[in-house]
């Protein structure tokens, strides 16, 4: 199958224009099954004030945004994974969106909030879903999500042989050397769809990538430039779980010796 990401520059408050611009960036793409963009792609990301996040979020899976992504997936028959800024009720979640050709698959929200996004947005309360599309299974999550190991195992244990990563990165260099070692320990393809450009104070650090289970690097945007990348990727090799002949990285797990992990 053919998976990739769209790495851009979303305008903050300008829906309408990054709508235009994803448009415009698949049409560079040929026939891909699956597409990553990056966090907050509707709307932007550094906001002055949750007032201001408001005025910009919509509902999943009605929002005109979203739907619009539905459209766009049912002409090129692929599937997107892209960052919202998601309304529901008074309340306002950092969420990936998970659409195909015929609906919104589903949706995960972010868990882990990182600096002023506390101000914002509440912490995601949905779990770590998996979404069975088919020819895979999807997990997603989001930018700073990358700094807990929990999240890739979770994924990897329910099943997700693909995971999405839309992000908004302004920390050079981390993310992109974590997230090969999770796909490796995890034997999972990692997409992370990073945004590049600035806002504000904020400068985001581009370098969107994609990895495979065995922690190789399959391709790699550049710091500050758009850039559409689109790769064959088997996904028999993320369902091979053997380190080595006598080592399943998944059910050689101690989890009776584990249960630190469930104290505060």
């Amino acid at each position: 199958m053919k998976t990739g990401f769209v790495q851009f520059c979303p305008q903050l408050g300008d829906t309408n224009a990054n709508i235009h611009r994803i448009e415009e960036l698949l049409e560079k793409t040929d026939q891909a099954d699956l597409i990553v963009l990056p966090e907050l792609c509707n709307s932007g990301y550094n906001f002055v004030s949750k007032n201001h996040a408001w005025e910009l979020s919509e509902t999943i899976p009605d929002g005109a945004f979203v739907q619009h992504l539905v459209t766009l997936c049912k002409q090129k028959r692929m599937y997107l994974v892209a960052g919202v800024n998601e309304r529901d009720g008074d309340r306002l979640y950092n969420t990936a969106v998970l659409v195909g050709p015929d609906r919104v698959v589903g949706k995960y929200r972010k868990m882990h909030l990182f600096m002023n996004e506390k101000d914002i947005f509440q912490p995601g309360d949905n779990g770590l879903p998996v979404f069975d599309i088919g020819w895979a299974k999807i997990g997603m999550a989001i930018c700073f999500d990358w700094i807990f190991p929990e999240v890739w195992r979770i994924l990897a244990l329910d099943g997700a042989d693909i995971i999405c990563h839309p992000s908004n990165l302004v920390i050079p260099g981390l993310c992109q050397r974590a997230t090969p070692i999770h796909a490796l320990i995890n034997r999972v393809y990692v997409i992370t769809a990073n945004r590049f450009g600035t806002e504000g104070n904020l400068t985001f650090t581009g370098l969107s990538t994609i990895v495979n289970p065995k922690g190789e690097l399959l391709a790699q945007a550049s710091a500050d430039e758009e850039r559409v990348t689109v790769v064959d990727i088997d996904i028999a090799l993320a369902r091979d779980k053997m380190a080595t002949a006598r080592n399943n990285v998944l059910e050689d797990r101690r989890p009776e010796e584990y249960r630190r992990l469930l104290e505060p």
